[in-house]
């Protein structure tokens, strides 16, 4: 049997009981539905620290990492987040594990991960996904096929801050 390898991961990150928090795994779901050429998608769910081990397996080029983030923008609004500066920002998380160690482990072993996020509306218990929060995971998945670079979205620089 031939080990399965992919050029690019896209690693979904979220909690499908929570909202707009569910954005990650809604593209899981759309790449599982129609899956897209050279793309394998893997969903971490709230613990993506636990399938680690999977991206890693598939050894990709790139990876790309996508959860809903609170960057204070409006809802469904899309930013590429350097990963560096996870930590600092205190990016609104329901996860176990700070992403930006889960990011730093996989950069040893992948040489592009990108982490885009979707600015959420409400992350609660039993809410609806917001029509622009799934509006912005199908722009996302439709950037998919051609992705280069930043997938044409744009690099967050802390454009809430006066």
């Amino acid at each position: 049997m031939s080990e399965i390898t992919a050029k690019n991961v896209m690693l979904a990150v979220g909690n499908t009981m929570m909202g707009d928090d569910a954005a990650g795994p809604m593209l899981f779901d759309l790449m599982e539905q129609n899956p897209v050429d050279g793309w394998i998608a893997v969903n971490g769910g709230s613990a993506p620290e636990n399938v680690a081990h999977q991206v890693r397996a598939l050894k990709p080029e790139r990876l790309l990492i996508v959860d809903a983030a609170d960057i204070g923008l409006n809802p469904g609004d899309i930013r590429i987040i350097d990963p560096d500066d996870i930590a600092e920002m205190f990016i609104m998380s329901t996860h176990n594990l700070p992403l930006n160690f889960l990011i730093d482990q996989l950069k040893e072993d992948i040489p592009d991960v990108i982490f885009l996020g979707i600015q959420p509306d409400l992350v609660g218990f039993y809410m609806p996904v917001n029509e622009k929060v799934t509006c912005a995971v199908q722009q996302v998945y439709d950037a998919l096929p051609g992705w280069d670079g930043f997938g044409g979205f744009t690099l967050f620089e802390g454009e809430d801050e006066e």
